[in-house]
This record gives structure tokens, sequence and C-alpha cells, in this order.
């Protein structure tokens, strides 16, 4: 990543951290159109499968986006494939809405190792290097930074808190952002920016640390 791609990241973020919070959804009218989304993602937005992504407390506007995305076509999820063509726009904030308004459960960290990392606790040091100050030397920013320290997000920016989310799940987008098969919106590319130069064991060791965030 070049120093210009850098700043713009830093610049970008902090702009959005200053922005209001403009809550569209009606989380108690939500409660009745989730039902579709319960099989995988949980009534309580905390899916038992690691390769479903948690949805609780994961920010109305990131929710509200990411569901934008599927039923215009442009992020395919084969699950949710024509799930949503029946849904209002005001639908998708209220769903949004719904989720993001459930406790954040913690999926938790584990014990881990990978090609080149054979101890656990260097694993899980290292997933925290990334985390919290990224790697100058290949031009990786910290994650801190847009989904902040306690991995809580920022809401009106869209970012989405991460903290306790499913390892499978982080380390599978990662490597979709990485791959350029995860690209819609702005979000995404950002993403891409960041995950182009991450490695797969930064990747792996990034995504366990930041499952046991809270």
């Amino acid at each position: 990543m070049s120093i210009t791609k850098y700043i713009f990241i830093a610049l970008l973020t902090l702009f959005f951290f200053n922005m209001p919070v403009l809550a569209k959804g009606d989380a108690a009218a939500g409660a009745s159109k989730v039902a579709v989304c319960a099989g995988c993602h949980g009534m309580d937005g905390n899916s038992l499968v690691p390769t479903f992504p948690r949805l609780s407390g994961l920010g109305e506007k990131y929710l509200y986006m990411q569901l934008r995305h599927v039923q215009k076509g442009e992020r395919i999820i084969a699950s949710m494939t024509g799930i949503l063509d029946a849904s209002s726009d005001q639908d998708l904030w209220d769903m949004a809405a719904y989720y993001n308004g459930k406790e954040r459960k913690l999926s938790g960290a584990k014990d881990i190792t990978f090609t080149g990392v054979d101890d656990p606790d260097d694993a899980l040091a290292l997933g925290e290097r990334v985390y919290r100050g990224g790697n100058l030397r290949s031009g990786v920013p910290a994650c801190t930074g847009c989904h902040s320290p306690s991995g809580s997000g920022n809401g009106p920016a869209g970012y989405p808190a991460l903290g306790g989310q499913h390892a499978e799940y982080l380390e599978q987008q990662l490597l979709a952002y990485r791959n350029g098969e995860r690209d819609s919106g702005n979000n995404a590319r950002i993403m891409q920016g960041v995950a182009e130069y991450l490695s797969d064991g930064e990747i792996k060791a990034v995504a366990n640390y930041i499952s046991g965030l809270n």
C-alpha cells in the first residue's frame, strides 16, 4: 500500500468518526421480518455455525448496507438468493435495527497454530499486533482505526463491530477481500486495500484475535 493510500484511509476514518448517527430502522417492526434470517443467524443474531456471521450489535448502517447489496445482487451469497426480493427499503432498515439491538456475544479466541507459528501464544500475539498496530513494513494499517480498540466498530461510518465474531467467518471474508471476490460498496474497496497486503498467517491470526475482543 502506498503512503498516499494509507493516509487516505486514515483521513476517511477520522471523517466518519465525526458523522452523526442516523437511525432509520424500527427494531420492534423488524422483529416480525427476520424469521427468514433466523435459520442461519438465529433470532438473536448469534449464529451457532461459524461460517454464518453473528449479526447482533453489528451496526445498523452496516447491516442495512449489506442487506441492500444482497438485494441488488451486488453481493452474492448463495443461501440468501431471492429472500429479500419482496422487502422494501424500510424493511431492510427495520431488520438491521432489530439485529443491531441484540446483545453481541463472544465467540472467543482459540489456541491455534499455522505454518511458521507453532506456539498458540505467538499466534495470538501476532493477531494483536496486526489488529492494534497493523504492519508498517507491508503497508497494512491498524484495524483499530475503523473498528475501534475494543472491536465495537464505528456506527456512523458503517464500519461493523467485529469483536466476538466467528474467526472462521472473519478469515473467510478477509480472504475474499484480498482475492477481489468481495467488492460491493465503499467499505469493500477500503478492505481490499487493507487485505491486499495481509499474509495467510496474518489473516488467520488477526481473525482469531478479533473473535476474543469485547
